[in-house]
């Protein structure tokens, strides 16, 4: 019991650096454009920002790779129980939150905001379905080459069914592809995300498929860890394989671009190989070097302990900021314009009032492990 904390913690740097990284790109200051390396890629291509869920759903199968021993010991009615409770329930707390704060302002005071024009998929609602689709996948295939059979028909199968069902002319395109067509017939419109200007939901149900295999290979990682030890040889048989993947990424991107909005299958690609090489630097850095001088990896460790409570906070509590009126504007409106863009205009004052943000919740998260409140769902 010891070394519990050892063992886990490049995981939780990892996980901390991650939603650290989440906070600062999804809530910039407003009053000028952030940085364009801090902004998804419009379509095609790819920015840092687009690491970062995808470096999320690969940390959720690293820690499925210690916590399914445990379902070792349990019947399969057990097992179901518990992956579908825990799902499900990250896929609820999901869609509670864009329902929130559940009220509009209206002419005649607050009435009820409607349930019909909230949006079902989102970012907690995938990590809740491909935690649920990776760990009955894991858990039911026992042999490890026909999980990987299988994530490579996810892959391949997205592929051909956006060919097959897309428009012709356009199976990638943001209204055209099979994914968005599907999204509409069984979610309708109103029910979709309309960031874009348009009715589009780039967690929709399709493109979830080949989201799922970032878990799967996340998963693996991990168990690779536990079973070959955390040597020289364990980083670079994992960088190895990054690198790999990386490269089978752009090569498959050539005729299947890589796009994070559409979740392309290379784009699953390119993110785990660059997750396996950034873990397996953290590993090396912490874990082999013991590289902790200053306990700097206590920072990130803070947040990493308890990443989906953080992380609903940051969503919640900007929320709240938007609520509040302030003259003309709202408080998150007026400090980004009497401070933050005073202070430093344009892009610099915006990512001034991210970071300034991110350690808010990070301060949140300090009080929590302070008192070692650790919440799981």
């Amino acid at each position: 019991m010891s070394q519990k904390p050892e063992r886990f913690l490049s995981l939780d740097v990892f996980r901390g650096m991650t939603i650290c990284f989440m906070i600062i790109v999804n809530t910039p200051g407003s009053g000028a454009a952030p940085f364009s390396p801090l902004e998804h890629a419009a379509w095609f291509g790819f920015t840092p920002t687009d690491l970062v869920f995808p470096s999320f759903l690969f940390a959720v199968g690293n820690a499925m790779s210690f916590t399914m021993k445990k379902f070792d010991t349990l019947s399969t009615g057990q097992v179901l129980y518990r992956i579908l409770k825990r799902g499900l329930l990250i896929f609820f707390i999901g869609f509670i939150m864009y329902w929130f704060p559940f009220v509009d302002h209206a002419k005649d005071g607050w009435v009820l905001r409607p349930i019909s024009g909230t949006r079902v998929m989102g970012v907690l609602q995938r990590i809740g379905l491909c935690y649920i689709f990776a760990s009955l996948i894991i858990y039911f295939v026992k042999n490890r080459t026909w999980v990987f059979i299988i994530s490579g028909f996810l892959l391949v199968g997205y592929w051909l069914l956006l060919l097959a069902y897309g428009d012709t002319a356009a199976p990638y395109g943001m209204l055209t592809n099979a994914g968005t067509y599907l999204d509409k017939y069984v979610l309708g419109d109103l029910h979709l995300y309309h960031g874009e200007g348009t009715a589009f939901d780039p967690e929709g149900i399709l493109s979830t498929l080949p989201a799922i295999v970032n878990v799967i290979v996340g998963y693996y990682a991990g168990k690779f860890i536990q079973e070959k030890g955390k040597g020289y040889e364990t980083i670079a048989r994992l960088t190895l394989m990054g690198a790999l993947f990386i490269f089978l990424a752009l090569f498959w991107g050539m005729v299947f671009p890589i796009g994070k909005k559409l979740w392309t299958s290379p784009f699953t690609l390119l993110t785990t190989g660059l997750d396996m090489v950034i873990i397996s630097a953290l590993i090396y850095i912490v874990e082999v070097r013991n590289n902790n001088a200053g306990n700097w990896t206590s920072f990130f460790t803070t947040v990493g302990k308890n990443p989906l409570a953080i992380y609903i906070l940051s969503e919640i509590l900007v929320i709240a900021f938007w609520m509040i009126p302030m003259g003309n504007t709202n408080f998150y409106g007026w400090i980004n314009n009497v401070f933050y863009q005073k202070i430093a205009p344009g892009a610099i004052g915006s990512l001034l009032f991210a970071i300034s943000y991110m350690l808010v919740c990070w301060c949140v998260g300090k009080v929590l492990d302070k008192n070692k409140v650790y919440i799981r769902v």
